[in-house]
């Protein structure tokens, strides 16, 4: 398994990890792909994603977006078949880790509220809630539900 900066032909086995984690964890919440190819490239413009790489099969990504001393994480996905196998905690350090080489001091990130099991992981790994950001309503979700913010300082 190799962590790795992923390059512009890992476009669709992105889309492929992150909708396959999504549609596992938040079926109960809404009906829809997480994501498109042409999603992944534009933030890809802005922000990297990071995957692992198992002998040229994406089996999970996590997206970083350095700003400044902050950087932004979001999207971390483990294909449903390797979940609970660390990779989501190898993932996450491999994001703080090229976050704090590019200077940023602090990372930040959010959750949707109802995903009871996030929390606990988050704040396993230093992570504090900062505030709360409506969830938007064009994503006609299934039940009552925001973002919660959560921030941790890079060492």
């Amino acid at each position: 398994m190799q962590l790795r900066v992923a390059e512009a032909r890992d476009g669709e086995a992105i889309v492929s990890v992150i909708n396959a984690a999504f549609r596992q964890a938040e079926s109960f919440l809404v009906d829809r792909d997480r994501i498109d190819l042409e999603t992944v490239l534009q933030l890809s413009q802005r922000g990297t994603f990071l995957i692992a790489d198992d002998l040229g099969c994406v089996c999970g990504c996590v997206y970083v977006e350095p700003r400044g001393d902050r950087s932004y994480l979001g999207l971390l996905s483990v294909d449903p078949q390797r979940q609970k196998s660390g990779l989501g905690s190898a993932l996450m350090d491999a994001a703080e880790d090229y976050c704090a080489k590019a200077g940023s001091r602090f990372m930040d990130l959010r959750m949707v509220s109802v995903r009871e099991e996030l929390p606990a992981f988050y704040r396993r790994r230093g992570y504090v809630e900062t505030g709360t950001e409506p969830f938007p309503p064009d994503l006609n979700p299934k039940v009552p539900c925001h973002f919660v913010k959560m921030s941790k300082p890079l060492t």
